[in-house]
């Protein structure tokens, strides 16, 4: 039931739902004040939230309104109550919270939320680059909306901060997985990941020396597993095992070198970075039918096309499948298995953007001054200006920073 809002309150009466616990303060003259949407994602396929309850609190002190769809934090165990308590209004209605100004969602819109969206507004969510279609593009151009992708924005040391720890978080958790697939509980061939004293260590192979496998490597190495590391660049490898502080067995990328290493594999994890490069498979379906029998791969590359042939792209419902005798775990959102520690690890990185989004005065001086958010920006103003997306639809794309000179 909704409550009704004291009159001393600034929040208009259409938003309904719990009432903050929390008075508005005053925004100053450069500052605009921002209505932030949190729509529930669909929990079958994304259990992440893009706010936290405290991040949510500071958006408020300073100012802004956050609406978010009721059991929008469901999935990372936050309760409506926690976000109401720290200021946050709860909406039952999904079109009221994506007619907010900035939408943040962390799967991509579906075709009928974007139907929902009132049109000029701004998007963040996760593109998926490899996943969309020209129709779904198109709809976003429609409705003249900035989008702007997680997994592109850079930060002020030219990294990826969303993918980058995202990735931590994929790594880690591949292994945990791959452990659980190797048991017998779970069908595996009743093997422990890692290794005691008196038996040979599992074998695990990483495809890439990104983020991604620098994790899947510390955890794997941590649990007493033999780790082997694939990757293109000489540099990378070098970096990695500086990183680690320790010596592994690292190659650069020989097709007959990890042919013959994968037949002995019991661990395959594909970690490497595809980004505007187009699917390219390292690990051949040739390379997997030599696997050994109940070895598990574990393809975090999947969001973009996937690094290894046999890998399909799987939701969370029904993640595995067998190929070949070898089973195979592949979703796009590997961080949402743990779905509250990737929402405060994202929350971390969103809600600072918020913040200097409304101090800088709205979204497009924002982006004149943020070189990193706007590298992320894959439409503005329903211009297409990610080269990658045109090429892929046929579409023109425009220069962003050519476009921000213009509007």
């Amino acid at each position: 039931m909704v409550e009704q809002r004291p009159e001393s309150h600034n929040m208009p009466l259409m938003y309904g739902g719990m009432l903050p616990q929390e008075e508005m303060l005053e925004i100053g003259k450069r500052q605009k004040k921002l209505t932030i949407g949190i729509p529930r994602e669909k929990q079958h396929i994304e259990q992440r939230v893009s706010l936290t309850p405290e991040a949510v609190e500071v958006l408020i002190d300073n100012g802004h309104d956050v609406l978010i769809e009721s059991r929008a934090g469901e999935g990372a165990h936050y309760s409506d109550q926690s976000y109401s308590e720290f200021g946050g209004f709860i909406v039952d209605n999904k079109a009221q919270v994506l007619g907010a100004d900035i939408i943040l969602k962390v799967a991509p819109l579906d075709l009928e939320e974007i139907d929902l969206l009132k049109g000029n507004q701004v998007v963040f969510s996760g593109l998926h680059v490899y996943t969309q279609t020209e129709g779904y593009i198109r709809k976003l151009m429609d409705k003249k909306v900035t989008a702007i992708a997680y997994e592109y924005v850079k930060d002020e040391y030219n990294f990826f901060p969303v993918l980058q720890s995202m990735n931590a978080i994929a790594g880690n958790t591949a292994i945990i997985i791959a452990g659980e697939y190797l048991s017998n509980n779970s069908g595996g061939k009743g093997v422990m990941l890692g290794g005691i004293s008196g038996i040979t260590p599992t074998e695990v192979v990483i495809i890439g020396a990104g983020t991604a496998a620098e994790y899947a490597a510390r955890a794997a190495l941590g649990l007493g597993a033999f780790v082997k590391v694939f990757d293109p660049s000489p540099q990378k490898l070098e970096q990695l095992q500086k990183n680690l502080g320790t010596r592994l067995h690292t190659s650069i990328f020989h097709p007959r070198v990890l042919r013959r290493t994968l037949k002995s594999a019991d661990v395959l994890v594909g970690a490497y970075n595809l980004y505007d490069r187009g699917p390219r498979y390292f690990v051949t379906e040739e390379m997997v039918k030599e696997m050994k029998k109940g070895s598990v791969i574990i393809d975090i590359s999947i969001d973009q096309g996937g690094c290894i042939e046999t890998s399909e792209c799987r939701t969370l419902l029904d993640p595995v499948y067998t190929k070949h005798d070898v089973v195979h775990y592949s979703v796009n959102n590997l961080p949402s298995r743990v779905a509250r520690t990737a929402s405060i690890a994202l929350s971390n990185i969103i809600s600072p953007i918020m913040m200097e989004i409304g101090n800088s005065g709205g979204i497009k001086p924002f982006l004149k001054s943020n070189l990193g958010v706007r590298h992320g920006v894959y439409l503005y103003n329903g211009i297409l200006t990610n080269e990658l997306l045109g090429s892929n639809f046929n579409i023109p794309s425009k220069d962003i920073d050519l476009l921000m000179a213009a509007f």
